[in-house]
């Protein structure tokens, strides 16, 4: 058993709101300078990015998880992990079925940059991705559970683009592995203002569209940086767990 402290949300250049700065060498450099062990890569509605992150961490301490932050047509944000490339890139090509055919504005929204493990231009994305998919919440969270990943609402303490604010609660046959909340409180502060948040295990996400973003919040312990056993941490199982990083909040706790 090994302890990973962790960072399951991190937004790359493919996000046409994170800075330039977000190319897979600082990524993974910042990272290891925070002693952070295991991150999840997770652009919005697009996982191009994942590889060239995972090329840059080789031989490195650092576990990359394929990930993306996919926008439901409720417009809530939802992280969907994985294992591996191939997970992510079936889920990927099932989002893009269900992505409206509309062309990214730079000028507007930003670049979405394709970059390899070097941070060197590969090519732009030209479709929009700050836009909803046209998936439900539920058929979301049930895709990602067939392929094998796990699905964890965002931010959901935010007055946007959140399961809360969007929708007023949890429906409890929602199939999810935890609950993200962001950096602006303390576990101990979000269940006692969002009651919704009920006995859901509960991470915390720095959202990193810059690289001071990094929060690294979360203290697993697990016998591999994997999805399975991330869902044993959540449900505190076989010695696995989760508390967080007691220099990354004000007031640290465990679940």
């Amino acid at each position: 058993m090994k302890t990973y402290r962790a960072e399951l949300h991190v937004h790359t250049v493919l996000s046409p709101c994170a800075e330039i700065e977000m190319i897979p060498p600082l990524i993974v450099q910042k990272a290891l300078d925070l002693g952070i062990e295991l991150i999840a890569i997770t652009d919005h509605n697009a996982s191009a990015n994942v590889q060239a992150v995972q090329r840059a961490a080789i031989g490195t301490t650092l576990t990359v998880l394929p990930g993306m932050e996919l926008q439901t047509r409720e417009e809530v944000h939802l992280l969907c992990l994985f294992d591996t490339l191939e997970q992510a890139e079936s889920w990927q090509a099932f989002v893009d079925e269900h992505m409206p055919r509309l062309e990214n504005n730079a000028e507007l929204f930003g670049e979405q940059l394709v970059v390899d493990e070097t941070g060197e231009f590969v090519r732009r994305e030209t479709r929009l991705l700050l836009t909803s998919a046209t998936l439900s919440l539920k058929e979301a969270v049930a895709g990602v559970t067939r392929l094998g990943g796990i699905a964890i609402p965002a931010h959901v303490d935010r007055k946007a683009f959140s399961l809360i604010a969007n929708l007023g609660w949890i429906p409890p046959d929602l199939s999810i592995a935890a609950v993200e909340i962001s950096r602006h409180l303390s576990p101990a502060e979000a269940r006692q203002r969002f009651p919704q948040l009920g006995s859901y295990p509960l991470i915390q996400g720095g959202d990193a569209h810059r690289l001071g973003e990094l929060l690294g919040a979360n203290i697993f312990r697990l016998a591999a940086p994997t999805v399975a056993e991330l869902i044993l941490a959540f449900r505190n199982e076989d010695g696995r767990s989760l508390t967080f990083h007691s220099g990354a909040l004000d007031n640290p706790e465990g679940q």
